[in-house]
């Protein structure tokens, strides 16, 4: 893969090093998120299908574009990618203008888009957009009158397949490799430190390698190199591992949880009692 005219390698040491690069990248906003023709194309032909659309289909989102003069012919549903920090507004104005519209927006802040009349179609799909940014994606629209919120799996597949074809163009899944409890990398380390673990190695209780002989036959190799292990060293490893993942377990226990007032449980079920579920 060329990037910027430079050869860029496909071992595991390269994606490594580029994801670190990358943290000093600019970053992007959704504002900037142009979608990937094939990806548009997955949800347009999803709409079609889903709500049995022939008729016009207008983007009046592009660079310099404005949507609020654009002309929108009779009867045309919008199926675009708005610039997520106005796409309340956007929602606002199509609503009092009578223009039925599908759009992209963001997932997890869909729910605080609160436009009366719309739907919020979380989908859970990560999307490579134009501009190399990893957006989860989801949508809102006007064409479900009555449905709040709901699922789309048949759109997230097509999504998900459209977004797989962009990835592997642009790079390979960076291999996972598991170890013996004799090896040693940085990461493992790292991942003991997190959880405040004290752990220590002697000199003699180790001894510096690149790589396994099984990955130096198959052309691979411990990304950043690591350490082999005596017995006693990769026991106090193994331990102190399962201290960290213990105390990882601990923290997701006591996550702060909340739970409903006597008032909220009264709308819960005053809401039962409008649908006769009660």
């Amino acid at each position: 893969m060329t990037i910027n005219n430079l050869q860029i390698g496909f071992d595991e040491a390269d994606e490594e090093y580029a994801k670190f690069v990358d943290k000093f990248k600019p970053k992007k906003t959704t504002d900037d998120c142009y979608t990937p023709d094939n990806v548009y194309l997955a949800v347009l032909q999803w709409v079609r299908n889903e709500y049995n659309i022939n008729g016009t289909i207008v983007r009046p989102f592009w660079p310099g574009g404005d949507y609020e003069r654009h002309k929108y012919p009779e009867g045309c549903v919008v199926v675009d990618n708005p610039p997520f920090s106005i796409i309340s507004k956007v929602c606002r104005t199509y609503q009092t203008n009578g223009i039925k519209f599908f759009l992209f927006a963001p997932y997890l802040t869909n729910l605080s888009i609160q436009t009366r009349g719309i739907t919020h179609i979380l989908t859970d799909a990560d999307v490579l957009y134009e501009n190399g940014a990893t957006v989860n994606t989801a949508f809102i629209t006007n064409l479900e009158p009555g449905i709040e919120v709901r699922t789309a799996p048949s759109l997230r597949e097509a999504i998900m397949k459209a977004d797989a074809e962009n990835r592997a163009k642009v790079r390979r899944t960076i291999p996972k490799y598991a170890y013996p409890p004799e090896v040693m990398t940085a990461t493992m380390i790292g991942y003991i430190c997190r959880y405040g673990i004290d752990f220590k190695v002697k000199h003699g209780d180790c001894v510096f390698i690149r790589a396994l002989d099984a990955q130096k036959t198959a052309g691979k190799g411990l990304f950043g190199a690591g350490y082999l292990l005596s017995e006693k060293a990769a026991a106090e490893k193994a331990a102190a591992e399962k201290a960290a993942a213990e105390k990882a377990a601990a923290e997701k226990a006591a996550a702060e949880k909340w739970e409903l007032s006597e008032r909220e449980k009264q709308a819960v079920k005053a809401l039962g009692e409008k649908h006769g579920e009660s």
